[in-house]
């Protein structure tokens, strides 16, 4: 025959390990631990202060964008209040001009001539 067909192919394995020494284990997890702790822990605070700059520079450049908008609206009312006084000054040369018309029919009523 071909042998049994339900055998497991690691079946028999376990007993060939020689026993663990637990003792040796935990010693050398205690210092794989305290081989790659420091590294672990230098790079968790590089990288929390590396998270902390982040948050100062994303509120520095909110800061600044809304200093922009603010601008952007200062040059707005700018372009508003220039567009007004240019707009008085042609109402005021129209008044000048009706005046001078006014003038120039009134003398001309006191000449003697019905317009």
């Amino acid at each position: 025959g071909v042998g049994r067909s339900d055998a497991s192919p690691d079946e028999g394995v376990v007993e060939d390990l020689p026993l663990i020494d637990e003792k040796a284990v935990e010693q050398l997890t205690e210092g794989l631990i305290s081989h790659y702790l420091p590294d672990l822990q230098r790079s968790k605070s590089a990288l929390q202060e590396l998270t902390q700059n982040q948050v100062v520079l994303l509120e520095t450049l909110e800061q600044e964008i809304s200093k922009f908008k603010e601008c952007n609206s200062i040059v707005d009312i700018n372009a508003l209040f220039s567009e007004a006084k240019h707009y008085h000054n042609k109402l005021v040369n129209i008044r000048n001009e009706m005046m001078m018309l006014h003038e120039k029919t009134s003398k001309l009523k006191v000449s003697g001539i019905n317009i």
